[in-house]
């Protein structure tokens, strides 16, 4: 099928969403399993106790601790309200923020970061206005240290669901930012598979949305995540790569196939280096990476340099060091999800 297509379901009575773009897996998400601290969930903590040469603390959560980089007037015993930035590693304290974001579809509101922003992606100045009157009118006899950000899906939007999504934050950011006093507690969970395509996917517009039972068999989407389970992504021509994660890093091996001429390695490579952005998202890969790209002369790899840099560019978390003396190629990945075997059943 051409086009976006949002595809809601469940596995094993979990909620289940995937964005397919012209019948390719570009999104997905997976409710996980059992009482997990949900990347975007906002908890009220108490600060612990800091970590020499870490430069950071760790704060009591609910069942468990967080660990927060930003101490900076953060004192042992002192309430404060932290925002999961990712999954915890295994062993390890969930990753939080002080930094909050309350966001919607439309909406950001900003605590500790006061203005009225409008997405640059919106070029149209005639509309820019029209936002900037919506949230100039939604953030009125707020606390000034309130901001708001509308996000690029407000070009097409209707003003009414704007104004509504604006209220909707700025009113949980009020109540929340007042609800400091007391033992750790979840204040606000984070997002469901189905809350967060309808959240972060629908710009821009999909075509169709399938939230029947069954929809996953029906666009092909299990087969997918089968091949998902498995290390080997097969190309054209025979070529593949493997990617294999380890408790150290990510390792990725590509292989031409039958074919080991010059030419098919630098295909190979570079077809490889346009999709591990996907792979790494759909599988919630992190962390450490290391790539064994197929042989190929030195010069061309100014050439792999870029293709690189375009495929990560919309992957704001991710940092390419480069090549190794032994030919390796280097980056680092922010694990933003739970990996996707801790989600399969």
């Amino acid at each position: 099928m051409k086009g976006r297509m949002l595809v809601l379901d469940e596995i094993a009575g979990r909620k289940a969403a995937a964005l397919l773009v012209d019948g390719r897996l570009e999104e997905l998400a997976i409710d996980p399993v059992g009482d997990v601290a949900i990347p975007g969930a906002i908890y009220r903590a108490v600060a612990d106790r800091p970590v020499k040469g870490q430069g950071g603390i760790f704060v009591k959560l609910p069942g468990g601790s967080g660990f927060l980089r930003q101490i900076s007037g953060v004192a042992p015993g002192q309430r404060l309200l932290v925002q999961v930035t990712g999954p915890a590693e295994e062993g390890k304290a969930v990753p939080v923020t002080a930094r909050l974001l309350f966001k919607s579809r439309f909406a950001i509101v900003t605590p500790d970061a006061p203005g009225l922003n409008i997405s640059r992606k919106i070029k149209d100045e005639e509309r820019r206005e029209e936002l900037a009157a919506l949230a100039e009118v939604g953030m009125k006899g707020a606390d000034e240290a309130l901001g708001l950000i509308l996000r690029s899906s407000c070009l097409e939007a209707e003003d009414e669901a704007i104004a509504e999504d604006i209220a909707a934050m700025r009113g949980l950011a009020e109540a929340v930012l007042a609800d400091v006093t007391g033992g750790p507690e979840l204040l606000v969970d984070g997002m469901s598979a189905h809350d967060l395509a309808y959240r972060d996917w629908m710009e821009p517009a999909v075509d169709d949305v399938d939230a029947n039972a069954g929809s996953f068999d029906r666009h092909g989407v299990g087969e997918m995540l089968e091949a998902l389970a498995g290390p080997r992504v097969v190309l054209e021509g025979g070529a593949s790569f493997l990617v294999e994660p380890t408790r150290a890093l990510v390792a990725v091996d590509v292989n031409t196939g039958p074919d080991t001429s010059p030419a098919a390695a630098l295909k190979a490579n570079i077809a490889t280096a346009r999709d591990l952005p996907r792979q790494f998202r759909l599988r919630g890969l992190g962390g450490q990476v290391v790539v064994d790209f197929a042989p190929m002369p030195k010069r061309d790899r100014h050439i792999l340099d870029q293709v690189l840099k375009a495929a990560f560019k919309g992957d704001g978390e991710a940092n390419l060091a480069g090549w190794t003396t032994l030919g390796l190629y280097e980056m680092t990945r922010k694990r933003d999800r739970l990996p996707l075997s801790e989600l399969l059943p």
